[in-house]
């Protein structure tokens, strides 16, 4: 029978307690969000969503085309302008999502005959990507340099180290001076997703590659999403010129991909824009995952100690975290929850993120729910 497969993988799902459910939320949900990455609180803003509608009204529900098609919009490249300025590189390239900007990145800066050095800790989008690209893969310890230059040494050519800045799991940031210092050794470059770093780590949220003084290098190019602390949607690449006019001729997620919706290039920009006008809310988001996990830790919880805005809560087993951001939901707060194959432990999680519109009181009814609802 045709794909008879799929029932026994299913079947194995079940058993182990790692089925996995589409839940539709409503407009006007009740529930406390604990569990998206809205870290700046601007995806209902309304200058951001006015912005989206303008732009839609502007210049259509899509984009149309392939960027090199009739996808591009003066939109689109203003975005660009500014992402870059932002963020202390020469260029910036939108892509419709981080998934595909990381892809991107990978795959065109990992030819055949490379060598591309991946965290074991990196999020699917960069695991992808080194799958994908026609370059050979050494996997190594999360966030030790020292294994980063003993893979680097191995190899006499191109090369390149890839990890997250934030990693998306714990919380946990990547040590970006050292492993920069290491590549520079070799002649390699580094790529760096700052998925959970813009918007909340560096001056007024320029993120971590800015923070550890790599903003503009030479050697450093930087993935971005604009889904997290932009309050939109897409991804982008950010970095010298020369690479990203190298992605605009050899990235296939940027040349065969459909445009960013110019309602997602409009929300962006404005949330752009009021960040630079508000710097605070990046220290606010950083001061709420703080708070969290000092309250947490307080409570008897195992919770990791956040560099940016995820606080991670560790749970007995995967099914005891189902039932337990479950139990999360049913009392009102809702949580992420990370399994394996997720989680690159093997470790499950409730996982909670930090926003900077949260209030005191918001932040002590997360805390007791937590708490009330431990399995």
């Amino acid at each position: 029978m045709a794909f008879g497969w799929i029932d026994e993988q299913a079947e194995l799902r079940r058993s182990a307690g790692l089925v996995r459910t589409l839940r539709p939320r409503p407009a006007d949900s009740p529930l406390l969000d604990l569990a998206s990455n809205d870290y700046l609180g601007l995806a209902h803003h309304p200058e951001v969503t006015e912005a989206a509608a303008r732009a839609a009204r502007t210049w259509g529900g899509g984009a149309t085309g392939s960027r090199l098609v009739t996808g591009t919009t003066e939109l689109h490249t203003e975005l660009e302008r500014e992402l870059a300025d932002f963020c202390g590189f020469e260029a910036a390239l939108v892509f419709s999502s981080g998934y595909a900007a990381n892809l991107a990145a990978v795959t065109a800066l990992g030819p055949h005959g490379s060598l591309i050095v991946s965290d074991a800790g990196n999020h699917a989008s960069l695991i992808d990507g080194c799958r994908l690209a026609r370059g050979t893969t050494q996997v190594v310890a999360h966030a030790e340099p020292d294994a980063v230059r003993k893979a680097l040494g191995t190899h006499d050519g191109p090369a390149i180290a890839v990890s997250d800045t934030v990693f998306s799991v714990d919380g946990d940031a990547a040590p970006l001076a050292a492993l920069a210092a290491v590549c520079r050794e070799h002649g390699a470059g580094l790529v760096v997703d700052d998925a959970h770093g813009l918007g909340v780590l560096g001056d007024g949220g320029r993120g971590a590659p800015h923070a550890a003084g790599l903003a503009g290098a030479e050697d450093v190019v930087v993935t971005v999403t604009l889904s997290k602390s932009l309050g939109s949607q897409g991804g982008a690449v950010l970095g010298p010129a020369r690479v990203i006019e190298h992605l605009v001729n050899a990235a296939r997620t940027f040349i065969f991909d459909t445009g960013l919706a110019p309602a997602a290039a409009g929300a962006a920009l404005a949330a752009l824009r009021l960040l630079r006008r508000e710097p605070e809310r990046a220290a606010r988001a950083r001061a709420v995952a703080g708070e969290l996990h000092a309250r947490l830790t307080a409570a008897g919880h195992q919770a990791v100690r956040p560099d940016a805005a995820v606080v991670s809560v560790r749970a007995p087993s995967p099914e005891s975290a189902v039932r337990w951001a479950a139990d999360c939901r049913a009392a009102g707060l809702a949580v992420g929850c990370f399994r394996p194959p997720s989680v690159p432990d093997g470790i499950s999680r409730l996982r909670l993120t930090a926003r900077a519109d949260l209030s005191e009181g918001q932040i002590e009814r997360a805390v007791r729910v937590v708490g009330d609802t431990r399995p």
